[in-house]
This record gives structure tokens, sequence and C-alpha cells, in this order.
């Protein structure tokens, strides 16, 4: 994104209208991917775990887990923080997969049959190696950081209103992380009904699914998002008028 569009970018009021619009639990968080690290923005504040016998080790379980922690603080962390998890890894454009890959998380998931090898080489990933991602509240986002993924997390009926309002809208599965790839590479927005990894790790609510926005075109969005909520309140007030007749 061009440098003096994003300085014109209000990040604060989009997440004010977002959150009001689809009634977010969660604060919406902006990601970025950057080869060098951002100015003054501090690192994630956490131990690196023990290092596995397979080579595993990072802050956290998985990288979706520092989504759990973005919607209230804005951190950075380096490749070697997202080290726990093979996949997530991957998809965020921070290792590669290849077919001699030995650690046990991929070798779990291909042995149960929870993926199969050519699923896992055709997930999408970002490109460009970088080597920080930086998390955080949207409404608080620094005016140096130049956002490339929106991250909401939504219920059933607020899928209902972008599936309604985001005609491109991608609506995928397993795993979750890779609907930051999507919106980042392809410019989709992108949902996910979750993982089974994910879930477990981040402790998300069964009901809660995830969509990622691409951060350009957020403010489009927002618009189409407002005028879908429009429609929808106006046919739900209709429906909950009509069943006054069954009651």
């Amino acid at each position: 994104m061009d440098q003096n569009i994003r300085s014109q970018i209000d990040w604060n009021n989009l997440a004010e209208r977002l959150t009001g619009a689809l009634h977010l639990a969660a604060n919406p968080i902006g990601i970025t991917f950057s080869v060098n690290k951002p100015d003054d923005i501090q690192p994630f504040n956490r131990p690196t775990s023990t290092r596995t016998p397979d080579g595993r080790q990072g802050k956290v379980p998985a990288g979706c887990v520092f989504w759990m922690h973005a919607d209230k603080l804005t951190f950075t962390t380096e490749k070697k923080d997202h080290g726990n998890c093979t996949v997530g890894s991957f998809t965020h454009g921070l290792s590669d997969l290849t077919p001699e890959t030995k650690y046990e998380d991929i070798k779990t998931l291909l042995e149960t049959g929870w993926v199969g090898e050519a699923d896992v080489a055709m997930l999408p990933h970002v490109s460009g190696s970088p080597e920080y991602v930086t998390y955080g509240p949207l409404n608080d986002t620094p005016p140096t950081l130049d956002l490339d993924v929106v991250l909401m997390r939504i219920n059933g009926r607020q899928l209902m209103i972008l599936s309604d309002a985001l005609a491109d809208l991608k609506i995928v599965g397993k795993p979750q992380c890779h609907i930051i790839a999507i919106a980042k590479e392809q410019g989709f927005p992108a949902a996910s009904v979750g993982c089974a990894l994910s879930r477990v790790r981040t402790g998300m609510k069964p009901e809660e699914m995830t969509c990622a926005l691409p951060a350009d075109k957020l403010a489009d969005i927002v618009v189409q998002i407002e005028n879908a909520v429009s429609i929808v309140n106006r046919v739900a007030k209709y429906a909950a008028h009509d069943a006054k007749r069954f009651a």
C-alpha cells in the first residue's frame, strides 16, 4: 500500500464501524508481515518453549494463538516465535514444507488422515519470506504499520451477514490459519469454520469462527457490510412481526 494512502486511513473509525455493524465480541485485529522489525513496537512478552525432540520451538503452541492476545495488545513476533506449529509457519510464509519434513505435528496430521500430502502442498501461503509478523487491535494501529490483513472472530449470524455482503467471500475449513494467506496474497475475504488444531490451541469457543479481510480493501468492505446489515435488519423486523400471527 502506498505510504501516503496508508497515512490517510482511519483504522480506528473502520474498527468502530466494523465492530458496531457486526456486534463483534472481540476487537478486530490488524496483522502486518515485514522483513524488517517494526519501529517502536514491543516483542511478544512470553518465554520461548523448550525445544521438542523433533526441533519445534516457539513462544506459543501455534501462530493462531497470537490472535487471542492481539485484540488487547499490539506486539511483534519473530519467525522463530511461530516454530511450534509447522503448518502455521508454512501458511504464514515463515518456513517451507517439503516431502522430507519430519516434524511430529505434520507427520501426525498425515498419519491420521486429517490432511493428505497433496492438500498440504496446495495450501495458500504468504510470499516474500517475512521475518516478522506484527499483531494488534485494529482500533490501536500505529501509523507506522502498513497493515496486510484484518482478522475477526465471528459467529454464525455474523458469517451470514458477511456472506450477504461480500460476493467474493471464500468459506473454507482446515487449517484455519490459511485464511490469512488468502486475504493477503489473493486479495479475497476468507472465513474459516475452524480446525481441530486451532480450536484446541487457542481455546476458541465452539460457536466462534474467523474471517480474514484484505486490509487495503477494508474501507469498501465496511460499507458493503453496513449495507447488508441494514437489509438484514429490515428482513428480521418483518419476520418478527409476521411471526406474531403464530403466537
